[in-house]
């Protein structure tokens, strides 16, 4: 067996959910839930099958971000993997959804943060192992800094 890491290009402004799903219309009831759930968000969906043909299934609104979903599956290579790259709105306004959806296994990371694919490679094909999502922690979160956290969060309209 060979690892390796696969960084995920994320195009400014964006945020990402990579997953593993295992069905050919995975690409079309993902892009349903996006455009359900975030009617102003622009994306991208790509899916790798891990049978049959063996394609990289695609869809979206937004030209780039589905070639961008394209080109990093083609490197991360497994099969059964889906990534969707979204802007003018976030994974958490999408999550749960997507979590209910019925050909969604698991979610890798939904984020904004650096992202590095763990992946695996055997005689078989390759899989994911894990993610690493963003940097280490550099300390623990002081009083100050828990007072810019609630009014960020206040700031951006999650909390009252």
């Amino acid at each position: 067996m060979e690892l390796k890491t696969v960084k995920i290009n994320i195009p400014d402004g964006c945020n990402i959910i990579l997953g593993q799903t295992h069905f050919i219309k995975t690409a079309e009831d993902l892009y349903e839930i996006l455009v359900t759930n975030i009617p102003q968000a622009k994306f991208g969906i790509a899916f790798t099958e891990a049978s049959g043909p063996c394609l990289i299934r695609h869809e979206g609104n937004e030209p780039e971000l589905v070639d961008a979903c394209v080109m990093n599956l083609e490197r991360i290579g497994a099969g059964h993997v889906f990534l969707i790259i979204m802007k003018d709105g976030f994974p958490i306004n999408v999550l749960n959804a997507i979590k209910d959806c019925q050909e969604v296994c698991g979610i890798y990371c939904a984020t904004a943060n650096p992202v590095e694919v763990v992946v695996a490679e055997t005689e078989l094909g390759k899989g994911i192992l894990g993610v690493i999502d963003g940097l280490s922690p550099k300390g623990v979160e002081t009083d100050s800094d828990k007072g810019q956290r609630k009014e960020f969060l206040r700031k951006i309209g999650y909390k009252l």
